[in-house]
């Protein structure tokens, strides 16, 4: 090779840096943005929102932004109440989810694939279609008239977890129908010679499903219980439906506005009607209900990418 080709290559391999590294820069701007802008926000002093000259960093530094935000909406206890229900959740929906989808990927009946494409077709399905049966299933909670025959009355589960947890357990949760089709690729893709191999060692179909599918299914038992995770912490449509009290974090959020009003106009005389201070603090409070997924996503970051990897799911 030659001196010049030599020095072509070479300022064609770090072109290609270059360029690589201006759109990885570009595109992880675009997505942090907003979490950047929030930060800056959340930090700020009030006399800060009215100083021209503050852009991005701000002059006085405060933290008593979050102070507010964790007395006015009680924030203790909505972080331990969403944590609780959403690892609820995602253990119910992993559950029902991996035995559906093992079921897909081995057990043929006459009937299986429309009975997947129903699966299928739950992904599709808006939810807000179904909006008005499942709030009425709910709210007149009975299984095939044996309460309203023991009690004399349906249960009423509206305002309470119970609908998260039934729906889940029993494969209608939150995005139920995708989990169910991760598994089910996955599944595929494990050679059946595993399982048979057990079976000449006298185990039986649990038996193999235990020992030998679930250790092999660990990426996408990851993937499907963070989505599950995340997607159940952010809900707001299925759970304002069904929650009436803000005792979560997405309907803390959702009615983050009128408590904070209510909390400043008593606690904070001068600043409690000044609409850009309460937007501020609403801000901090939409900073706090991401910030523990972000902590979350900061150490199991390797494990989720990876289990991405191997599972296959791209797009």
């Amino acid at each position: 090779m030659s001196h010049s080709s030599f020095w072509v290559n070479h300022v064609k391999n770090w072109l290609w840096v270059f360029v690589r590294s201006v759109l990885l820069a570009g595109i992880s701007f675009i997505i942090l943005y907003p979490i950047l802008i929030k930060v800056m926000i959340a930090i700020k002093d009030p006399v800060d929102l009215y100083d021209a000259s503050v852009v991005w960093i701000p002059k006085h530094f405060t933290l008593r932004n979050f102070l507010l935000v964790s007395e006015s909406l009680n924030y203790p206890k909505v972080l331990l109440n969403t944590s609780l229900l959403s690892i609820l959740v995602m253990v119910c929906q992993t559950l029902s989810c991996v035995l559906a989808g093992y079921g897909f990927s081995r057990m043929k009946f006459r009937g299986s694939g429309l009975l997947f494409g129903c699966v299928i077709f739950t992904i599709l399905v808006p939810p807000q279609t179904i909006m008005i049966p499942t709030y009425l299933t709910y709210k007149n909670f009975d299984i095939l008239g044996i309460i309203t025959f023991l009690t004399g009355k349906p249960l009423n589960l509206i305002d309470t977890y119970w609908p998260f947890f039934i729906s889940s357990i029993l494969g209608m949760g939150l995005k139920t129908g995708l989990f169910v089709y991760i598994f089910r690729q996955f599944f595929r893709g494990i050679p059946k010679d595993l399982e048979e191999a057990a079976w000449v060692d006298g185990s039986g179909t649990f038996g193999t499903f235990m020992r030998i599918i679930l250790p092999n299914a660990i990426p996408a038992l990851v993937t499907v219980m963070l989505f599950s995770f995340v997607w159940q912490w952010n809900d707001s449509f299925f759970t304002g439906m069904v929650l009436n009290e803000t005792g979560v974090m997405s309907s803390m959020v959702s009615g983050a506005w009128g408590q904070i009003m209510f909390y400043l106009r008593y606690t904070e005389t001068s600043l409690g009607m000044d609409p850009l201070y309460a937007s501020m603090i609403r801000n901090t409070a939409v900073l706090m209900a991401i910030l523990p997924l972000i902590i979350m996503y900061l150490f199991v970051q390797r494990h989720f990418v990876e289990s991405m990897e191997r599972s296959g799911l791209v797009g």
